[in-house]
């Protein structure tokens, strides 16, 4: 979907995050001195996390920075798609970005440093650098896993800023099948099926999904709607087979399908109509066995297919445009996993992966090839003390080899009190947009050339008579600056934190965390055209940061009753820019009317996007007796900027910010006969908007569901 239909999430604005933040304090402390009991010790249970180390790990003990959506949660919350959810996360807001799709940050990093995997394997088809979580349905997901700070140790590319894991449901003993239903505002309609099946060794499981809306207009004086119609289905089938005790293995398929109408205006006010059309196909073949109570191995053999199409005619049928982005993943792998006693487990894993991309602006269809291996010992060498060490090596078609350590360390100090940290190494690998790109902008006339086409497509443009006569003066020297490779952007994470948990009832923690990414690759203007307009490539550049603060608690105040809140405080700032700032280098006006001032270190706001406060505070009550539950919940967003107002190119105290705001969403469920799910909720209770700065947000939403055990 061209603009992933996020109506779960609207805004109360605010000027402060004072009040947000004293409630959490508040109720921290408050819960300090609840009084634990026996009834609450089964719904204090630990959850086990997977993709962290890559073993079954308990959350709480982890020496890394990580969380859990379980699936209970993400069922009473009545959520749709992923982005539904990710942004009541601490440390997490999912946003529109680059081609009008939504990505999410990950502790102030771009959505673009964030890997997301399916079932542990990645998702493709970042076209504009940020992958649409919005095509992600929640109907059968079991549980999601979120791991903040560069994690290239075990994963590779793409994960500088994180990982989110979605784990889907498996196969479990016996029948089990239901449907289910949600109508909700804007004629969204979202239809479920879920049928299991387990007897003996043979497990089959499938999985349907239809959501489509009509869409919504923040704007009824333009010609367009801000979110287009649109329809998708998502259909998954998973079946397993149990060949002993030891050897087990499981295939995997999933399609995704959609459509949604295309619209742009042309000069003279011209009307242009279309479509965007998505298809992608994930097969994953997996197979277990346990050699003995001490080795364990695992293939896996992961490939995806994904198709973007789209078009715009004339008001008269004819064709105006037409592109298509094809991205291909292939990837083997094996991983051995060595625990010689409780104290000590090791894991190792080696695979290739190839990469292929068809698009109709490249200059070519460019296909990677890589080769990786992996090592992790986790170990608990004195008592209390937990440590992991790993590393992952890299060897790629398209650029330098690269090399990425890890190290964690979670120490017991008292019954209730731990202390944890971690540095690691992320990187991601220059795109094929970045690499291959041949664009003309037809309206504008700006060109932007991937940096293998650079010397070419500037040659050509001289030889056209297109470029200014500095420009061609200048043409060797221009070349000379692009003719190295595009090196890997590369981040350096550190967390350090505590979690205390005085009892059952209460758990907290805090965490501090730094990123330094290096490295960053920008579009930069290298040559100008006669008609006024640059040619753009890409260029290692800036040095940024991202640092900040982050606490969460969950408090069990009654034995149904939870409260569950956190914060993030976050500075995130561009090195060379703030030393400009520092300098004395930049200037602006406090408003209009004034006159030009000299900025100071102070005035420099830092990277756009991105808010200085963010908080969650949800509650969430239940009466099993009944089968009722019900929850409210809040967030919070500081001010934001997402452009320069004020025409000095960076973010300063005195450019145009969004207005901070607040988001609260209630959902309430009941539960008949045993077999019958209903229910109903809001979203958006107070029905703000905000179409310049948050186009995703379409107002209030009403809903109902219904679901169906057979």
């Amino acid at each position: 979907m061209q603009f992933s239909l996020d109506m779960n999430r609207r805004h109360i604005a605010t000027k402060s995050p004072v009040i947000a933040i004293m409630m959490i304090l508040l109720v921290a402390n408050i819960g300090h001195t609840q009084q634990i009991t026996d009834s609450l010790d089964v719904r204090s249970l630990d959850p086990v996390i997977l993709t962290a180390t890559r073993t079954q790990r308990q959350l709480s003990s982890l020496p890394v920075a990580a969380d859990i959506i379980t699936h209970e949660e993400i069922n009473s919350i009545n959520s749709v798609r992923l982005t539904d959810i990710l942004s009541e996360q601490t440390g997490l807001i999912t946003i529109p970005d680059f081609g009008g799709v939504e990505g999410v940050q990950i502790q102030g990093m771009d959505s673009q440093y964030t890997l997301v995997l399916l079932d542990g394997v990645p998702l493709v088809g970042r076209s504009a650098g940020t992958l649409d979580i919005g095509r992600i349905t929640t109907g059968n997901i079991q549980q999601i896993e979120i791991i903040k700070g560069a994690s290239s140790s075990l994963y590779g590319s793409d994960a500088l800023g994180g990982v989110i894991n979605i784990i889907t449901q498996t196969n479990e003993l016996g029948f089990y099948a239901n449907v289910g239903h949600q109508l909700g505002s804007f004629n969204r309609q979202n239809t479920t099926s879920n049928f299991n099946y387990k007897k003996d060794q043979v497990g089959v499981d499938v999985f349907f999904n239809r959501f489509s809306s009509d869409g919504f207009d923040l704007v009824p004086e333009d010609q367009f709607q801000t979110v287009n119609p649109f329809v998708n289905y998502t259909a998954t089938a998973r079946f397993s087979y149990e060949f002993s005790d030891r050897v087990t293995a499981s295939i995997y398929g999933r399609i995704y399908d959609e459509n949604q109408e295309n619209s742009s205006l042309l000069a003279f006010d011209e009307v242009l109509t279309g479509e965007n059309n998505l298809d992608e196909f994930n097969l994953n073949f997996n197979a277990n066995w346990q050699i003995n109570d001490q080795w364990h191995s695992e293939l896996e053999f992961h490939s995806t297919r994904y198709t973007l199409g789209s078009f715009l005619n004339y008001f008269n049928g004819d064709a105006f445009s037409s592109n298509e982005f094809v991205q291909n993943l292939t990837r083997p792998e094996i991983r051995t996993v060595f625990s010689p006693n409780e104290k000590n487990t090791m894991i190792g894993g080696f695979g290739y992966a190839q990469e292929s991309v068809q698009r109709d602006d490249f200059i070519s269809n460019p296909r990677f090839n890589s080769q990786y291996f992996y090592f992790q010992y986790d170990a608990f060498p004195l008592e209390g003390l937990n440590i992991i060490a790993g590393f992952r090596f890299d060897s790629h078609s398209e650029y330098n080899s690269q090399f990425s350590p890890k190290f964690a360390l979670r120490y017991q100090l008292t019954r209730d009190l731990a202390i944890k940290g971690s540095v690691g190494y992320g990187f991601k690998a220059p795109d094929f947009r970045q690499l291959y790109l041949n664009f003309t902008n037809s309206h504008v006339g700006y060109v932007v050339i991937g940096r293998q086409g650079v010397e070419n497509k500037l040659r050509e443009l001289a030889l056209q008579n297109e470029l200014t006569i500095d420009s061609v003066n200048r043409l060797a020297q221009i070349i000379g600056q692009f003719n190295s490779p595009l090196k890997a952007e590369s981040s350096i994470a550190y967390n350090v934190g505590l979690t205390f948990s005085p009892s059952k009832s209460l758990n907290m923690s805090a965490n501090y965390f730094r990123n330094n990414i290096s490295n960053l690759i920008e579009t930069l203007p290298m040559a100008r055209l006669r008609n006024g307009q640059n040619v753009f490539s890409y260029i290692n550049l800036n040095e940024v940061y991202t640092e900040g603060l982050e606490y969460n608690f969950k408090w069990m105040i009654l034995k149904n009753l939870d409260l569950k809140g956190g914060y993030q405080l976050l500075y995130s700032k561009d090195e060379e820019i703030e030393k400009e700032f520092k300098d004395g280098k930049v200037f602006a006006r406090e408003s209009p009317s004034s006159p030009v001032i000299r900025l100071k270190e102070d005035d420099y706001y830092g990277l756009f996007n991105r808010s200085r406060h963010m908080a969650n505070l949800k509650l969430f009550y239940e009466v099993p007796s009944w089968g009722f539950d019900t929850n409210i919940r809040a967030t919070y967003r500081s001010k934001y900027a997402l452009f320069d107002t004020n025409n000095n190119t960076h973010l300063d105290v005195y450019d145009h910010f969004a207005d901070s705001y607040f988001i609260v969403d209630f959902a309430l469920n009941k539960l008949f006969f045993d077999n019958y799910l209903l229910g109903f909720g809001i979203d958006n209770l107070l029905d703000f908007t905000d179409p310049p700065n948050a186009s995703n947000i379409a107002g209030r939403i009403f809903y109902a569901n219904v679901h169906i055990n057979l």
